[in-house]
């Protein structure tokens, strides 16, 4: 199937893979995946500013308040002041938070466990190593459009 392509549609072709996989894994969801992007932020990052997260998310810093505001009142992120400078707010993972992420990402990881559950041995041996794969592809820092999404 792949002999003979060009290492850019090969990669077109993983792209676009990877984005049908992503999209029917989150199927099932049920937090929105901007939120879910926030808490895993939170998670692996600790604290952040709004404008932090609207950095690493690549959207207007109006439309990450926003986001931040629907966890504000779930109680799954709490606010509070950065020690250095009091104006910024910044954002920590509540237990709550911390609990709904581990839930979501539990359900998607329990979806995908039965979709393999279907593969022979030889399709298991290539899913065993596609995480190393991936890992070895990402640049060390991405490179993204200068515009941000809404």
């Amino acid at each position: 199937m792949f002999v003979g392509m060009s290492d850019l549609d090969l990669a077109e072709e993983l792209r676009a893979a990877i984005g049908d996989f992503v999209r029917r894994a989150r199927v099932h969801d049920e937090m929105p995946p901007g939120q879910a992007a926030v808490l895993g932020h939170l998670a692996r990052s600790g604290p952040l500013s709004i404008a932090d997260l609207a950095r690493l998310e690549q959207v207007k810093h109006q439309s990450m308040a926003r986001t931040v505001g629907l966890l504000a009142d779930q109680a799954l992120v709490a606010l509070g002041r950065h020690d250095a400078d009091r104006r910024q707010v910044m954002l920590t993972l509540t237990t709550a938070g911390a609990d709904a992420l581990a839930s979501a990402r539990l359900a998607r990881a329990a979806g995908i466990a039965r979709a393999i559950r279907d593969l022979d041995d030889d399709e298991l041996e290539v899913i065993r190593r596609i995480p190393e794969v991936l890992r070895k592809l990402q640049p060390a820092e991405p490179e993204r459009a200068s515009t941000t999404r809404s």
